[in-house]
């Protein structure tokens, strides 16, 4: 598992496999060269995952414009992806994580309680890669309300440095 506490700064990201909801299966060494937002969330269409997207969608071209892909990351189907998508009008790759392989490299299950009743699921988090593959910051647990921009203000300042 990939340590993301403060060490995991100047740690390489993961190279696996991601499922996008475009259908197409890529390499996160695919995306060298460029900054790479990539944020777990719980579930397709769930309120707060909802919003989400729609700030990571609202803000899309302000970060292609300095050079980096957004990708979103749950566990739902790439069909549910795909619907979410239309549904909400997302510019971006959603990454159907079904065996929870790109998670566990990120560290992002745990366990959450819901009523009372305790159970693993995603810890909303996100994780900024620079062009080398090297994650340079990490949320988490994230707050909804104002993150895509907080992501995109340290992405600013990163991709000056």
């Amino acid at each position: 598992m990939l340590d993301t506490g403060d060490r995991a700064y100047g740690g390489k990201a993961p190279t696996l496999e991601l499922a996008l909801s475009s259908g197409e299966t890529v390499k996160m060494k695919d995306y060298a060269g460029g900054w790479l937002v990539l944020y777990f969330y719980p579930k397709d269409s769930t309120p707060g995952c909802t919003t989400e997207g729609l700030d990571f969608n609202a803000l899309l071209l302000k970060f292609k414009k300095l050079g980096a892909t957004v990708l979103g990351v749950s566990r739902d189907s790439i069909k549910s992806h795909q619907n979410f998508c239309a549904k909400q009008g997302f510019k971006f790759d959603l990454v159907s994580d079904k065996d929870e392989t790109l998670c566990n490299a990120f560290g992002v299950i745990k366990e959450k309680s819901l009523y009372g009743r305790k159970y693993m699921g995603i810890e909303r988090s996100t994780f900024l890669i620079d062009p080398k593959g090297v994650i340079v910051q990490s949320w988490r647990p994230v707050k909804v309300a104002g993150h895509a921009q907080a992501v995109l203000d340290s992405l600013k300042t990163q991709s000056d440095a």
